[in-house]
């Protein structure tokens, strides 16, 4: 059996890089074929979604998750504080979303149960803020070096989280850097890409060749639904150094962090060896997305029969087991829109799916908000479609500026959209109306009532006439407590006290005062 340093040395070495861009070649070549001849045409609409998490102590510090909380339904993910659900795919229907609703919330009480029983709490965050007690820098940056690889002491003991990380550090001379408002850090591995947590909501699509009109689609509404979702303006208060900053105050410094930090964090965690975290280009055949895949760098390629073996309970005809190597590779395709070729349909035959894996959301305050932005997206591409909107007509670096326009001003960023009548406008009002009269059509389209439609978005479209997100409710409970004097670790931690309690109640956040 190979030993978890073994994989690392062996995934770095040139014969390895060789077999396996063979490998990921000649699948590609199988899959384009199997796309032109129609075997990833499925029976329907189908829904999933990951969301990830992260632990805490009772007296709210950051706080490593035990072993008992995991099983088949809860994954560990980068960091040992990290958690991950993941929901098996249901069609996309309103049966379907309420199965999709009751997964996630059983998951997720289940996983709150186990960690209360040895004193912690799960939270559903876009970013962890207070730290452990040995502090940020120490617990993301304590490594070893074993056998010339490094070992980040609080990754997940996985050989490819090593590998990625090594890979990643030989490209970058051993440091990675991170450079936000009020912070300039570098770290010996990657492992502070493990502040952040995310949603990511999957969309099965029936037909191949409608495929590049929703990715398309997709690519042009990341930055008015990301907008609803900020909740990452703060990283842990003790990677600040502010009298080393340019910012004099900290209510200085408030203004200008931004909305939605896990942006950032994530594309300087890997951009720094490739520019692979970014939005993505448009396609114009399902087919490009297998070309961009097998053009992307290679990071830490694995073979097969490393961790597999012959009988992986698959079948011969099963997609994890023809097309191992290409689909490893995809899990390093870090756009923050992807394609996810192959799986099992929803509904009968022997045939794979396509779907959408749409990335830049944060973990939400609730479980019922997630579901929330499952629909909402999911609707949205729907209903753009059935509708025949033009938005895929706007340019796609119009659609790049609003989505980073976001992540700094949240709300209040210069949106871009085209009206159902071709017009461009930026003005919120009529691109949010015009959003969620999609959403609704869309799910509708899928046999959804207005009922279920009212309880995943109207909480949603109250935060838009509200004018709240989490980021901006964040934001404002630190400014009040900077106001009345307080210092801003101190700020910052209330806040997340707060946060934190109230998450764990389940209230949405337009009840939160």
């Amino acid at each position: 059996m190979a030993t978890p340093i073994d994989l690392v040395d062996r995934s770095l070495g040139d014969e390895t890089r060789r077999e396996f861009a063979q490998r990921v070649d000649e699948q590609a070549l199988q899959i384009t074929d199997a796309l032109r001849a129609g075997r990833f045409e499925s029976p329907g609409f189908a829904l999933g979604l990951e969301l990830e998490a992260y632990a805490v102590d009772e007296e709210g510090r950051l706080a490593r998750v035990p072993d008992r909380v995991f099983d088949e339904d809860c994954e560990r993910e980068l960091g040992l504080h990290n958690l991950e659900f993941n929901t098996a795919p249901t069609a996309f229907d309103e049966a379907g979303i309420e199965a999709q609703a009751s997964q996630l919330g059983r998951r997720y009480r289940r996983a709150r149960e186990a960690a209360a029983d040895t004193g912690l709490e799960i939270v559903l965050d876009g970013m962890w803020t207070t730290p452990p007690p040995e502090g940020t820098q120490s617990y993301l940056g304590t490594t070893a070096e074993r056998e010339g690889a490094t070992l980040a002491e609080n990754m997940t003991p996985s050989p490819r989280y090593y590998a990625i990380d090594n890979h990643v550090l030989s490209r970058t001379d051993g440091e990675i850097s991170l450079s936000v408002p009020g912070v300039d850090r570098s770290f010996p591995t990657l492992l502070f890409e493990s502040l952040t947590s995310s949603i990511q909501p999957h969309l099965q699509l029936p037909d191949v060749d409608a495929f590049p009109r929703y990715y398309n689609l997709a690519v042009r509404t990341l930055g008015p639904v990301l907008a609803l979702a900020t909740n990452s303006p703060f990283l842990p208060p003790d990677l600040y150094d502010l009298e080393e900053s340019e910012f004099d105050d900290p209510l200085e410094l408030l203004e200008a962090t931004p909305h939605e930090l896990r942006i950032p964090v994530f594309e300087q965690s890997i951009n720094r060896a490739w520019e692979k975290v970014r939005v993505p280009r448009d396609l114009a055949d399902a087919t490009d997305a297998v070309d961009r895949l097998v053009a992307d760098p290679t990071c830490a390629p694995f073979l097969r029969e490393w961790v597999v073996g012959d009988e992986d309970g698959n079948g011969r005809d099963a997609f994890p087991g023809r097309f191992w190597e290409l689909d490893h590779k995809r899990g390093t395709y870090w756009r923050w829109l992807r394609t996810v070729i192959g799986g099992q349909p929803v509904g009968t035959g022997d045939r794979w799916s396509v779907r959408l894996e749409y990335r830049p959301l944060p973990t939400q305050p609730t479980v019922d908000e997630s579901v929330g932005f499952q629909c909402l997206v999911a609707g949205l591409l729907r209903g753009l479609v059935v509708t025949d909107h033009p938005l895929a007509d706007l340019e796609r670096d119009a659609a790049e500026r609003s989505f980073y326009a976001v992540v700094e001003n949240g709300l209040e960023a210069d949106l871009a959209w085209l009206t159902v009548d071709g017009e461009r406008t930026s003005d919120p009002t009529a691109i949010y109306d015009e959003l969620f009269e999609l959403a609704r059509r869309g799910l509708r389209e899928q046999g959804v009532g207005d009922e279920t439609i009212d309880e995943y978005l109207a909480p949603l479209e109250a935060r838009r006439r509200e004018g709240t997100t989490p980021s901006r409710w964040k934001r404002r409970r630190v400014r009040e407590h900077l106001e009345v004097g307080m210092e801003f670790a101190d700020a910052v931690r209330e806040m997340q006290r707060e946060y934190v309690g109230r998450s764990g109640r389940g209230e949405p956040l337009t009840r939160w005062s």
